[in-house]
């Protein structure tokens, strides 16, 4: 779904490889996801989904990104670095995107969204905690590991881009902005549809 943030990730970085693929929409909001022939593919009913030539399917963009990216410029041989890369996505997964995410899905697609001002507004008090740690974090660092663009940053962006539309503001954030701005730059950074 062009519209996802965990779909971008992938979309970002096989752009960012130069690999060819295929891009299948998938609307979700038209339940495409729980269909048997989907549920073949993913069981758990959810994209985005790489499917590889010899049929074999990876879910979950985080480890999409990850097996894409883990032999290149965008992951890192140092066993500390893949660490670090490693917590940023986890922190994504679990402190930023069930936040940013929801809000921008309640606020720009939900249809009864705007109605649901208590989980908008607790959203918003654990969405700006994540991007006071991210400020923290970028304080002195134009990127999230090794001082270049990684998976790390990839998977931050998704989201972090787009969040303005879940009602974020960065105003308190310098830090977060810039860095949005050097992953913007990033040649061949792609950005979602809005």
């Amino acid at each position: 779904m062009t519209v996802s943030g965990n779909c971008h990730k992938i979309k970002s970085i096989l752009t960012l490889l130069d690999l060819p693929f295929e891009w299948i929409e998938i609307d979700t909001r038209k339940g495409e996801t729980k269909t048997p022939e989907f549920l073949k593919i993913n069981p758990n009913g959810k994209i985005p989904v790489l499917q590889l030539a010899d049929g074999t399917n990876i879910p979950e963009s985080n480890a999409i990104l990850y097996y894409l990216a883990r032999d290149t410029e965008f992951f890192s041989k140092d066993l500390l670095e893949q660490t670090r890369i490693l917590e940023w996505l986890f922190f994504e997964q679990y402190s930023h995107e069930p936040y940013v995410a929801v809000n921008r899905w309640l606020m720009k697609y939900a249809v009864d969204g705007r109605e649901n001002s208590s989980v908008l507004e607790n959203n918003r008090v654990k969405g700006n905690k994540a991007f006071a740690v991210m400020e923290d974090h970028l304080r002195d660092k134009n990127f999230f590991v090794g001082e270049r663009l990684t998976i790390a940053d990839i998977a931050l962006y998704a989201y972090s881009h787009v969040a303005e539309d879940g009602g974020f503001s960065f105003e308190d954030f310098p830090n977060v902005r810039r860095w949005l701005e050097n992953v913007r730059r990033f040649p061949k950074m792609i950005s979602i549809q809005r």
